[in-house]
């Protein structure tokens, strides 16, 4: 089997697609399929050290340049493929479908519309609010956008029951959505990572720093807990925005922004973590709170989404309602003090992530391509 795989991140970014996509690529190349990536990337030149070929894509190009570039790459490294595999730049992919033809799976881990919306200040609704509710054409425009290219795909792929759900909602075939969780592997680390001398707790979040991850509640918080300081690792647009707030509360010193690092440094500054907290306004299946959980970190995460599916709260972490600073403050709280209600969080978790297993997750997928590729 050829499989082309289309991606809109991939390492040195970091991020849920920039860790599984690499992930589940070498698992299908090792099993005997023939891989290529499209991705786009800020670095053409980055030295890829794999066992499939990536082909990459100037992110910064002008965007219509860009977009045009996407497409004629797609079409000119799939005419050899068996089947599309798209993780992200689903428009692009989905008009180069229209002159290849070929099997397309989609993996659906978020709602494109909402999300652009969100990001935009054009509403403030959440998720589920966002499905059943009319807005302006604009927004409407991305609905139809969305589902349209969510439709062309052959079968899709979601992380969570949650997920699956919302999809539903689009008016897409529930026989045509896989609920395929994603799995846990062996974690590896950048020892070199130095951290100034801290006599208190250390807490981290990892993640795209864009407005639904709500990290300026977290940064609020920390300033009212004199004994804890925060790790940020990733960038994106809020950065300058958190940047400003934290030295408007005067926190500077207790804040550490790392910036975009590789993978094994964003996990080696988690593991040397006393707590991981995830404060988004929607998640479907963040991969990085099973990271957490793998490693015997205690985490704290908002009641949205498939993030109810990974905390049981009270037993492998503590859940909060999103946007409730109030209810933050305590939770973080609770943990500083109870040392004991820590290490059954831990112990419970470590459990619970063994059921996310890699080899099941592959052979999941794969199910999914000769289902599609065997589909009349």
């Amino acid at each position: 089997m050829k499989v082309l795989i289309i991606t809109g991140v991939f390492p040195p970014d970091i991020g849920g697609p920039a860790s599984y996509v690499p992930k589940i690529s070498e698992e299908i190349a090792k099993r005997g399929q023939r891989v290529t990536i499209i991705t786009l990337s800020d670095v053409p030149s980055y030295n890829d050290n794999y066992n499939f070929d990536v082909v990459r894509i100037p992110r910064k190009s002008f965007k219509p340049i860009r977009f045009l570039k996407t497409i004629l790459a797609i079409v000119r490294h799939c005419i050899r493929a068996d089947l599309l595999f798209v993780n992200g730049l689903a428009l692009e992919a989905t008009i180069a479908n229209y002159f290849l033809r070929k099997p397309l799976v989609q993996k659906v881990v978020g709602d494109f519309a909402w999300e652009r919306a969100s990001n935009k200040g054009w509403m403030d609704d959440n998720l589920e609010e966002f499905q059943r509710k009319r807005y302006s054409l604009k927004i409407e425009a991305l609905k139809k956008l969305r589902s349209f290219w969510v439709r062309k795909s052959n079968l899709i792929i979601v992380p969570s029951l949650y997920m699956r759900k919302i999809v539903k909602e689009w008016g897409i075939d529930e026989s045509k959505i896989t609920v395929i969780n994603n799995s846990l592997d062996e974690l590896s680390y950048d020892n070199s990572i130095e951290l100034p001398e801290f006599n208190g707790f250390t807490m981290i979040t990892i993640g795209r720093l864009i407005s639904l991850k709500k990290i300026d509640t977290l940064i609020r918080a920390i300033a009212e807990l004199p004994n804890c300081r925060l790790i940020i690792v990733g960038d994106g647009p809020e950065e300058q925005n958190l940047k400003n707030i934290t030295r408007e509360l005067g926190i500077n010193s207790r804040v550490i922004f790392t910036g975009r690092v590789p993978r094994k440094k964003a996990l080696s500054y988690l593991k040397s973590a006393d707590l991981f907290i995830q404060t988004s306004i929607h998640e479907t299946f963040p991969h990085v709170i099973l990271e957490a959980m793998q490693i015997g970190v205690p985490v704290i995460a908002t009641k949205v989404g498939g993030i109810t599916e990974i905390v049981d709260d009270a037993v492998t972490g503590l859940l909060v309602e999103p946007n409730n600073n109030e209810q933050l403050k305590e939770a973080l709280e609770l943990l500083i003090k109870g040392e004991e209600l820590r290490n059954k969080l831990v112990n419970n978790a470590k459990e619970k992530v063994k059921k996310f297993s890699l080899n099941i997750m592959i052979e999941e997928i794969l199910k999914v391509f000769e289902k599609t590729l065997n589909s009349p």
